[in-house]
C-alpha cells in the first residue's frame, strides 16, 4: 500500500516554479497542478470497450465475418440500418432505395434485382443518369460513355437509341398516364433481350415483379434532353406523375419504414424531403422511419434532406423516434457488403452499437 500511495502521489516541482518567477518577464504565472482532483480509471465512462473490438473472422461465412466487425463507428451505424431493414421486411414495412446512376454503372444491378426478388425492396427511385446507365445495360450490355472523346466533335450524349427510345418511352408515359418507370420496364419486357443484359437490368426486372420504379428528372441534365425527339411537356407530366407516385410510396413507410440514399448528392435528396413534406401535410406523422446515406463523399444535401430532417422530431417518446446513418465507402464495395448480409439474415442478435469514439 506505501508503495502505491508513493506512485499515485502527485508531484510538486517548487523549484521549477521559482525559476520561473525568476526568468520570465510575464506577469502571468503558469498554474500549478498538484491540486488538480483526478479519479480512477475503472470509474470513468468510456466511448470504447474492448467488447467492441473486432474480431479475427479467419475463414468465416458472410454473417460470422459481420458479426467480428466492432460496433464502433460506421460499423456500429452498419449494423443498424442492416437491422432496421431485415425488421421491416419482418414486419412488411416499406422499404425504399434511392439510386443514382454511379450504382447502376459500377455493376451493381444484378445485386439489386436479387434483393427485389427476395423482399427487400417496395419501391425504387432513380434520377435521370440512373435511367440512362440501366436503359443502355437492358438494351445492349454495355454503358458509360468517354465523355472528353465524344465532347470534342459535340458528339457526347448523341447515341441514337438512347436518345430515341427514352423519349419516345416519355412520350408514351405522358399519353397513358402513367409513370416514366413503369413506361421503361414495359418498353423492355416487350423486346428481346439479351440474357445476361436482362438479369441485369432495373428497370426490365422491376416491372416483371411489379415493384415500382419512379424516375426523377431535372430537365437538361441529362443526355437524352438534346436529342431532336426531346419534348418538355412529355418529360415534365412522365416525372410528375413518378413524384407523386413516390409521395405514395414514402407515405407507406409511417411506421417503421426505411429509405436508402445510394450515390445521389442533390436530385434524389430534395425529392426524399419534398415528398416528407407532402406526407406530413397530409397528416401522416411518418415516423419512426429509417434513413441513410450511403456516398463515398458525404454532400451536404444528403446529410441535411435524407440523414437529418426528415428524422428530427419534437416528440421525444421512444417509440416515434427515428434514425438517420450517414455511411461513407465506394458503391462497388457497400452495396454488395449490405446485399450479403441482408441475404444472409444478419444481424441476428442485436449487439449494443457506440456511435461515437
Amino acid at each position: 500500500m506505501a508503495v502505491a500511495r508513493l506512485f499515485l502521489r502527485q508531484p510538486q516541482f517548487p523549484v521549477y516554479s521559482e525559476l520561473s518567477r525568476m526568468n520570465t518577464v510575464y506577469q502571468l504565472q503558469p498554474l500549478v497542478l498538484g491540486d488538480v482532483a483526478t479519479y480512477p480509471l475503472a470509474s470513468r465512462k468510456s466511448k470504447v470497450s474492448v467488447a467492441d473490438f473486432a474480431r479475427p473472422a479467419g475463414n468465416a461465412s458472410v454473417a460470422k465475418f459481420l458479426d467480428a466487425l466492432p460496433t464502433i463507428l460506421a460499423a456500429g451505424d452498419f449494423r443498424c440500418v442492416a437491422s432496421a431493414i431485415q425488421l421491416a421486411k419482418r414486419q412488411r414495412r416499406t422499404i425504399l432505395w434511392g439510386m443514382g446512376g454511379h450504382v447502376v454503372k459500377t455493376g451493381l444491378g444484378a445485386l439489386v434485382v436479387d434483393l427485389m426478388r427476395r423482399g427487400f425492396v417496395s419501391g425504387i427511385a432513380m434520377n435521370g443518369a440512373a435511367l440512362i446507365h440501366d436503359f443502355e445495360i437492358a438494351l445492349s450490355g454495355q454503358t458509360s460513355e468517354d465523355v472528353e472523346a465524344g465532347l470534342t466533335e459535340g458528339k457526347f450524349g448523341m447515341a441514337t437509341e438512347t436518345g430515341l427510345f427514352l423519349n419516345q418511352i416519355a412520350g408514351t408515359a405522358a399519353f397513358s398516364g402513367i409513370g416514366y418507370g413503369e413506361a421503361a420496364g414495359k418498353f423492355l419486357s416487350g423486346r428481346r433481350l439479351m440474357p445476361l443484359n436482362a438479369q441485369a437490368s432495373i428497370l426490365f426486372n422491376a416491372y416483371k415483379l411489379r415493384i415500382p420504379l419512379t424516375i426523377h428528372l431535372a430537365i437538361g441534365t441529362d443526355i437524352p434532353h438534346m436529342h431532336p425527339a426531346a419534348d418538355g411537356a412529355s418529360l415534365g407530366a412522365a416525372t410528375h406523375h413518378d413524384f407523386r407516385l413516390f409521395c405514395g410510396l414514402v407515405k407507406e413507410m409511417h411506421p417503421g419504414g426505411v429509405y436508402l440514399n445510394w450515390g445521389s448528392a442533390v436530385l434524389l435528396p430534395e425529392i426524399f424531403l419534398k415528398a416528407v413534406s407532402v406526407v406530413r401535410n397530409l397528416r401522416v406523422p411518418l415516423m419512426p422511419i429509417t434513413t441513410a446515406n450511403f456516398d463515398f463523399i458525404q454532400h451536404y444535401r444528403p446529410l441535411q434532406n435524407v440523414v437529418k430532417r426528415p428524422t428530427a422530431s419534437s416528440n421525444k417518446s421512444r417509440s416515434s423516434q427515428s434514425k438517420g446513418y450517414a455511411i461513407t465507402g465506394h458503391h462497388e464495395l457497400l452495396f454488395p457488403l449490405i446485399a450479403a448480409a441482408l441475404v444472409s439474415g444478419w444481424p441476428r442478435a442485436p449487439r449494443r452499437a457506440r456511435k461515437k469514439a
